[in-house]
C-alpha cells in the first residue's frame, strides 16, 4: 500500500504526457509503415498490392509478434493494443527517471518533479528521434525501457535491469547498444566478486533475448527481401538514401546540430561532476558512458557509412544514440537545479533548471526562442525553484505546490508556449474518404494521391481504408533498409511526378496499375466525373476493374 501514491503519481504524469503533452499520434509517422505491415501479416489478402507489405522489415524485432498476439488475445485493433503498450512503457520510463533522481539523493517529491520535467520530452534533431516518441513504434517502447534499466542499475537491481534491457533489445535492437555497451564495460570493471557476480547475472536475460530474436527472425512471415548487412553500399543507393533518408548521413546535419549537442554534453558533464559524490560507481558509468557513446556515434557513423560505405549503418543508424546525450544532460541538470534550489542557491538553481525546461519549447539550445516561450520557461523555472525551496523548508503547503509545479509544464508549454509537436492529418474528410473506399471499392484496388507530396495523407488512408497506395513519400522511408524496395519506390515516385500533379499525366496512371486517383478539391478535373467527392477530396476511377500488380 505504501507504494500506491508513487504509482498514482507516475500514472498521472504518464497520462498527461500521453493525452496532453508531448502527446501521441497514430499512423502519422513510422506507424504508417508498421500498421500496414501488421495488417497484411494478420490477413495476407489485405494490402497485397501495396509494395510496403511485400517486403516487411520487422524480422529482427518481436514487435510484430507482440502486436499480433495482443490483437488476437484482446480482440481490439492495433491502435488500441499498441497504444496501451505505449502508455505502459512510458510509465516504466518515467519510473526509471524517478529512480535515477532518488539515487542521486532527491526525496520523493523533488524526484517526481524531475521525472515530470523530463516527461515533457525533447526533439533530437539531425538523426530525427525523440526522447519520448509520439507513435507506438518499436523505438517508442525500447527507449523508456532503457530509462528503467538505468534506474534499476542505480539502485543495484541488476537482474531486473537486465530484464528491462533485454526487453528493449527484443523490441528494437539498434536502440540498445549504448546501454549494453556500457553495461559490458561495467561488468568487466574490477570489483568485489559479489558485485561482479551480480552484474554478470544481468547478461543472462540478454542471452535469452538474443536466442529468442534469432529464432523469431527465422520464422518471419511474408519477408521476400533479405536485409543486407555485410555489403558495400552502391553509389545509386547512396544517392537515393541521401534524398529520402538524409538523417542517416551525418554530413547532412552535423554542421547545424553538433554545436547544440556539444553544448548539451558540456552541461551534462559539468552537472555529472557536481553530482558525482552522490553517484554509485554503476550510475557513474551509465550517466557518463551512454552520453559518451552518443557523441562518439557521430564520427563512427561518418567513418563507417560515408567513408567505408558499409550497408549495415543506414539500418543500424548509430547516430541516434545522441538521444542519450540529450536525456543525460537534461536529467543531470534538472537534479543539479533541484538540489541547488533546496539549498537556497537561487542563481545556480535558475541556471541549471533552464535547459530542461527550454528544450521542450525550443529544439535547439543555442537558438533564441520567441518571447512567449522565454516567458514560459522563466515562469516554470521560477515556480520549480520556489516549490523545491518550500519543500526543503518543510512548509505545509509545499507538497501541493510541488504537485502544481510538476503538472504545470504539461499545460503551459502547448498553450502559452504554443508548441505543436505534430500536424493534424486526421480530418473528417479524410475519414469519410477512407470509409467510402473501404466499403465501396475492391479490396485489391490501388490508389494514387496524385497531388500529395510530403503531407502523410496517403499513409493515413492506406491504414484506415485498407487499400493499397501506388506510391507516397512516407512509404519511401524503408530505402535505408531494403535495396529493392528503395529502387521500386524511386521508380514509382518518378512515374507519379513526385507528387506534383499535372493534368496531362492522368492518362499515364491507369497503365501503371492505378485504379483510383485522389485529388484535393481545388485540383478537380473539368472533363471527368468523379466517383466520390467530399468538401476536401475528389476521386476518379481510372480503370474498369482492379488487377493485381507486383513490383517483382
Amino acid at each position: 500500500m505504501k507504494h500506491l501514491p508513487l504509482a498514482a503519481a507516475i500514472a498521472v504524469l504518464t497520462l498527461l504526457g500521453f493525452f496532453q503533452f508531448p502527446g501521441h499520434t497514430w499512423i502519422q509517422q513510422d506507424t504508417q509503415i508498421y500498421a500496414a505491415i501488421l495488417e497484411h501479416l494478420r490477413d495476407p489478402g489485405v494490402l497485397r498490392n501495396d509494395m510496403l507489405v511485400e517486403r516487411p522489415h520487422v524480422s529482427f524485432t518481436v514487435y510484430d509478434e507482440m502486436a499480433l498476439a495482443l490483437r488476437e488475445w484482446t480482440g481490439l485493433g492495433f491502435r488500441e493494443v499498441l497504444g496501451a503498450v505505449q502508455i505502459l512503457t512510458r510509465a516504466l520510463g518515467i519510473w526509471g527517471l524517478y529512480l535515477v533522481a532518488t539515487a542521486l539523493g532527491l526525496a520523493v517529491g523533488p524526484a517526481l518533479l524531475v521525472a515530470a520535467i523530463l516527461s515533457l520530452g525533447a526533439v533530437v534533431g539531425g538523426p530525427t528521434v525523440l526522447t519520448f516518441e509520439y507513435e507506438p513504434a518499436p523505438r517508442a517502447f525500447a527507449v523508456p525501457l532503457l530509462f528503467l534499466a538505468v534506474g534499476l542499475v542505480a539502485h543495484g537491481r541488476h537482474a531486473w535491469a537486465g530484464v528491462a534491457g533485454a526487453a528493449a533489445f527484443l523490441l528494437h535492437p539498434p536502440t540498445v547498444y549504448p546501454f549494453w555497451g556500457v553495461y559490458f564495460c561495467l561488468a568487466l570493471w574490477p570489483s568485489r566478486p559479489e558485485a561482479m557476480r551480480r552484474r554478470l547475472y544481468a547478461l543472462v536475460p540478454l542471452l535469452a533475448a538474443s536466442l529468442l530474436l534469432l529464432a523469431a527472425s527465422r520464422q518471419q512471415a511474408g519477408a521476400s527481401e533479405a536485409q543486407l548487412f555485410f555489403h558495400r553500399l552502391p553509389e545509386e543507393q547512396e544517392q537515393l538514401q541521401r534524398l529520402r533518408a538524409s538523417y542517416v548521413w551525418v554530413s547532412t546535419w552535423a554542421r547545424t546540430w553538433m554545436p547544440h549537442y556539444l553544448a548539451l554534453a558540456a552541461i551534462g558533464a559539468l552537472a555529472w561532476w557536481r553530482l558525482r559524490a552522490k553517484m554509485s560507481l554503476d550510475l557513474r558509468f551509465f550517466l557518463a558512458g551512454m552520453p559518451l557513446v552518443g557523441l562518439l556515434s557521430v564520427p563512427v557513423s561518418w567513418l563507417l557509412l560515408e567513408r567505408m560505405k558499409w550497408a549495415l549503418i543506414p539500418q543500424f543508424q548509430p547516430a541516434r544514440a545522441l538521444l542519450f546525450v540529450v536525456t543525460a544532460a537534461l536529467l543531470l541538470a534538472a537534479v543539479a537545479g533541484v538540489r541547488a534550489a533546496a539549498q537556497g542557491r537561487w542563481p545556480a538553481a535558475l541556471l541549471w533548471l533552464a535547459p530542461p525546461y527550454l528544450l521542450p519549447v525550443n529544439t535547439r539550445l543555442l537558438e533564441v526562442p520567441s518571447w512567449n516561450r522565454i516567458a514560459v520557461v522563466a515562469g516554470l523555472v521560477a515556480l520549480a525553484v520556489c516549490a523545491v525551496r518550500a519543500d526543503a523548508l518543510k512548509r505545509r503547503w509545499a507538497p501541493a505546490l510541488l504537485a502544481v509545479t510538476a503538472l504545470a509544464g504539461f499545460f503551459a508549454v502547448p498553450t502559452l508556449g504554443r508548441v505543436r509537436n505534430y500536424p493534424r492529418l486526421h480530418t473528417p474528410e479524410l475519414a469519410a474518404l477512407s470509409a467510402w473506399a473501404r466499403a465501396e471499392t475492391h479490396q485489391d484496388a490501388v490508389f494514387l494521391f496524385a497531388d500529395s507530396r510530403y503531407d502523410g495523407v496517403p499513409g493515413v488512408f492506406r491504414t484506415e481504408a485498407l487499400r493499397a497506395i501506388y506510391v507516397d513519400w512516407k512509404g519511401g522511408g524503408q530505402v535505408n533498409y531494403l535495396r529493392q524496395l528503395g529502387e521500386e519506390w524511386w521508380k514509382r515516385w518518378q512515374a507519379a511526378n513526385q507528387g506534383r500533379f499535372r493534368t496531362w499525366n492522368v492518362s499515364r496512371y491507369g497503365p501503371l496499375g492505378i485504379d483510383y486517383m485522389v485529388l484535393r478539391r481545388e485540383n478537380r478535373l473539368e472533363n471527368r466525373v468523379p466517383v466520390y467527392e467530399n468538401p476536401e477530396y475528389v476521386v476518379y476511377k481510372l480503370r474498369a476493374s482492379p488487377m493485381l500488380v507486383s513490383s517483382h
